[in-house]
């Protein structure tokens, strides 16, 4: 797209040395200064987003950010579960499966999002659903992108056939969910919670329901509640203002109301008069306890003090709840979250109880906490310490143009998108008393839904106020300053290459660094550390994984809590991980806050201090999480297929452990295990770390030098390299009770590295073949064609240190569709390996696959752990610019060659794991595919 510079951000003229700073950028014009057509109006203006109306009353967003390489479409229709009659629960989230089907001038939409590189979705939630699609900014993108949408908003297909094979794709979404115990009871504790209004019923619906529905009721609810004025729609990203609101006048404004009114909507839910109380019984090895309270919707001026009380209660490792039930055993972990709606929501807390535990204590517990805060009174350092991390959440989040456009439908759902910014005016507003003031409110037995029943003598009825008028409250309403742009950057190869900066520190890290202005002066880091080789890391990959989880729980002369407490306050994130071959810091951060970032993020690497009763927390949580694992059908599935593709010895770093093995290789390990782990392999000798954002690269080379420069490592390091061996196809299953979603889990090893001539080929043929969206052959198959998975897809690993590579396929399914998802599988397969992919497929997926490798580049977050690879490799940018024109180059009969020579589908194994028929049962033992 082309961007005006007069009145708008200045294209890369600091960079040029052609403006003295970043001061000297002009900001954008204000809107009342656009031209804008006939019949479209400005309403208001809060902090860079702009809100216009069209004369059919669709509301428009527009939030230019000319940093981004990348725009955002999001559109955000008011209707949700929330709006379905009797018999049509589940039918906004259908609805919204439909309309990836296809509409008048778009019949293929997976197709079009794919050969556009479009990273695209849709959400359907209890007041709105959605749809987006992020793009490499191009006139042509956009203008494809407004089209869609606009006609998908009239002329959707709407017809039986699609009905009939996308219904059992969302019954398989049903059952998946199905399979997750914490879920269901959530589910269930809302449904008892709610008498009358429908946020008692889940999104995905009743299972009668999706598969009864009628396609007429479907037709009349999508032209009842799909029209302009019911609509919002959000541009976001590298546009030119005035051309996207002269696009949006073309593709809109010819769009008309049906004559017919929208149902309103009057239901309200009545005052609790009660304790109520729900109990599920389901397989499983972990216990679930819950409270529910009814609160204010999300729009009303107590909810942000209800916001920070749920923090300062099931936070962790800060919360009350944590404190009294995960400190102490109790319990081995805590959630919660207070409900924003369009009307009254609910405040949720749980914890997960191992079997071994009293789930009745723990029960006990949480509503002791809770309903006695009167007694014990939230303090000024907990109300501060909430605050600052739900507004490090907020400001994080706004200075990402797309995570912003799409959150923006939350908010818009709630009746007026500049409450998003009015809450988190009210959270700095948030006092010890306003948060005690809610809790005395709305913390009562009576108002509360949870597993147990508890008799009250004086039943209290808690009136829920009614939501607030919104146009007198926000009447003027301008929030603060907007926050400051950034500079355009071609995210080419070439470009990213000609302005890197590299140098080495004096332990021998390798630092890449790609200084430019962008939208909130971001930066992004990633830290890469490498440990070891085959031999030192023998039997160290349990030791290794618990000393990764241990680095962010006390580090120099912080604990836990006070390292929580300096990203919150710093409003930045730090990311810590690690295992046994390695170890990575990824921050984001601002110019402001980047040193700060830093120092603490390498305090967390060179010196932990494994406190002996954080890893007994650690294993506690470790525990609950391998007992869910076994009986995972997707971790049992694949961990059985990786244990036959690469069979190594037990003690080898890299072998696929079971859940029943890692619990008692965990047992055995102890505090002083992970300090000598630590002292033997964490070192920078041999380490990357990129930075790309608004920093400046002397202070930052000059402050790493410092923290990192004499950090040598103990060991030498040399990649782990498994030896590429061909195992026999084996057809496997894993029979699981009580799983209403199986999981098929297919695949095998290559013989290639990404220096390999077919890697090209084969990284675009897996793209065609279940890599892209909808459009896949496997997804166009087993999801759109058979409506039998809701999830299926494949993926292609290629190493870049051995010829040991992998490809594997996937699909979750409905257990009686076991031979039919097979079936579907080897036939696509065989089809591909027989014929190969069509010009036409090509052009389109070399289209997309492009446009995704870019957009990719454009998000710094992704971009830093890019050049941490390269720089591991001794590779440079042209690279990527080498292969990109490789795969750009292929022909259709390279492509099938390469299939031909690699991906026999006679040689694939099939793994399954789930509640699998009994006639099934036969191949548990494996053997030859057949």
């Amino acid at each position: 797209m082309i961007v005006k510079l007069a009145g708008r951000a200045a294209v890369g003229l600091v960079a040029a040395g052609l403006l003295a700073s970043a001061d000297a950028v002009p900001t954008l014009a204000a809107a009342n200064d656009w031209t804008l057509p006939t019949g479209m109006t400005h309403v208001t203006s809060v902090e860079g987003i702009d809100e216009f109306r069209l004369e059919n009353g669709l509301q428009i967003l527009i939030f230019p950010d000319p940093s981004q390489e990348t725009a955002t479409v999001n559109i955000t229709y008011h209707v949700g579960s929330m709006h379905e009659g009797y018999g049509e629960t589940g039918m906004a989230h259908l609805l919204e499966h439909l309309l990836f089907k296809g509409s008048k001038n778009h019949p293929n939409i997976p197709d079009e999002l794919t050969s556009h590189g479009a990273r695209p979705n849709g959400s359907t939630w209890y007041d709105r659903t959605n749809y987006f699609e992020t793009f490499s900014a191009t006139e042509e993108n956009l203008t494809w992108a407004l089209d869609l949408e606009s006609d998908r908003m009239i002329n959707a297909f709407v017809s039986r056939k699609d009905l009939d094979s996308e219904m059992s794709v969302v019954r398989n979404e049903f059952e998946i969910g199905e399979n997750n115990p914490g879920r269901i009871l959530e589910e269930r504790v809302a449904s008892t919670a709610y008498l009358w209004h429908n946020y008692g019923k889940s999104t995905i619906g009743a299972r009668s329901d999706i598969e009864n529905v009628p396609i007429d009721r479907l037709d009349a609810f999508y032209k009842t509640w799909y029209r302009p004025e019911n609509a919002t729609l959000i541009v976001a990203g590298k546009i030119d203002p005035e051309w996207t609101l002269a696009k949006i006048d073309e593709k809109f404004s010819p769009l008309t109301n049906p004559a017919t009114p929208m149902p309103a909507v009057y239901t309200k839910e009545p005052a609790q008069d009660g304790g109520r109380s729900v109990t599920l019984r389901r397989v499983g090895d972990t216990q679930v306890a819950a409270a529910a309270y009814h609160i204010p919707s999300g729009s009303h001026p107590e909810y942000a003090s209800l916001v920070v009380l749920e923090r300062i209660l099931a936070d962790t490792p800060s919360g009350r709840l944590h404190e009294s039930l995960v400190e102490t055993k109790m319990a081995a972990s805590i959630r919660g979250d207070a409900y924003r709606f369009h009307d009254a929501g609910l405040f949720y807390v749980s914890a997960e109880v191992s079997k071994e535990k009293s789930l009745e204590d723990a029960h006990t517990e949480i509503t002791r906490v809770l309903e006695g805060l009167a007694d014990n009174a939230p303090t000024t350092e907990e109300v501060d310490r909430a605050r600052n991390a739900l507004l490090r959440q907020w400001e994080t989040t706004s200075r990402n143009t797309r995570r912003t456009a799409i959150r923006m439908s939350e908010w818009v759902a709630l009746g007026d998108w500049r409450l998003a910014f009015w809450y988190r005016d009210r959270l700095k507003e948030v006092t010890p008393e306003s948060v005690l003031a809610a809790a005395a409110t709305y913390l009562h037995a009576s108002n509360r839904t949870d597993g147990f029943y508890i008799p009250t003598d004086k039943p209290m009825r808690v009136e829920i106020p009614d939501n607030p008028n919104l146009a007198e409250m926000l009447d003027g309403y301008t929030g603060g300053e907007a926050m400051a742009m950034g500079e355009e950057f071609d995210a080419t190869p070439e470009t990213i290459e000609a302005h890197l900066i590299r140098t080495d520190l004096a332990a021998g890290t390798k630092l890449w660094m790609l200084p430019k202005k962008t939208r909130g002066a971001t930066v992004s880091v990633n830290m890469n550390l490498h440990f070891g080789d085959e031999e030192t890391l023998t039997g160290m990959a349990t030791v290794g994984r618990l000393a990764g989880r241990m680095l962010s729980r006390g580090a120099g002369d912080l604990t836990r809590q006070e390292i929580q407490d300096q990203i919150d306050q710093m409003q930045v994130r730090i990311n810590v991980r690690a295992g046994a071959e390695g170890a990575t810091a990824s921050i984001e951060a601002t110019r402001e806050t980047l040193p700060q970032a830093l120092m603490l993020a390498s305090k967390m690497l060179r010196h932990p201090t494994f406190p002996e009763s954080e890893l007994e927390l650690l294993r506690e949580e470790m525990t609950v999480e391998l007992d869910e694992s076994k009986t995972s059908p997707f971790n049992r599935a694949f961990t059985m297929l990786s244990r036959h593709a690469n069979p190594l010895p037990a003690d080898h770093v890299r072998y696929s452990s079971t859940p029943e093995e890692q619990l008692a290789t965990m047992a055995e390990v102890s505090r002083d295990d992970l300090v000598a782990f630590h002292e033997k392999f964490y070192g920078a000798t041999y380490a990357e770390i990129a930075v790309v954002g608004d920093f400046d690269p002397a202070e930052t080379q000059e402050l790493l030098a410092k923290e990192l420069g004499d950090w040598k490592s103990p060991v030498v390091h040399k990649a782990v390299s498994v030896e590429f061996s061909e195992q026999p196809a084996v057809l496997q299953v894993s029979n699981i009770p009580d799983k209403e979603s199986a999981v098929l889990a297919i695949g095998k090893t290559i013989a290639i590295d990404d220096e390999s001539p077919d890697y090209p080929a084969l990284a675009l043929g897996n793209f065609m073949t279940g890599g892209g969206f909808l459009n896949s052959r496997l997804a166009t198959r087993i999801r759109q064609k058979d409506g039998l998975s809701y999830s299926v897809g494949s993926r292609l690993n290629v190493s870049s240190l051995s010829k040991n590579s992998w490809w594997g396929g996937m699909a979750m399914y409905a257990p009686p569709n076991d031979d039919r998802v097979i079936l579907a599988f080897r036939e696509e397969m065989e089809k591909i390996y027989a014929d190969g992919f069509t010009a036409e497929e090509i052009a389109e997926a070399k289209s997309g696959w492009m446009q995704q490798r870019r957009v990719s580049r454009s998000a710094d977050r992704e971009l830093v752990g890019q050049l941490t690879r390269r720089a591991y490799l001794g590779r440079d940018m042209s690279w990527d610019s080498a292969f990109e024109a490789a795969v750009s180059a292929l022909t259709p009969a390279q492509i099938h060659a390469a299939f031909k020579q690699h991906m026999d589908p006679s040689k694939l194994s099939i793994v399954r794991a789930g509640s699998i028929p009994e006639d099934d049962s036969n191949v548990s033992g494996g053997g030859a595919s057949d």
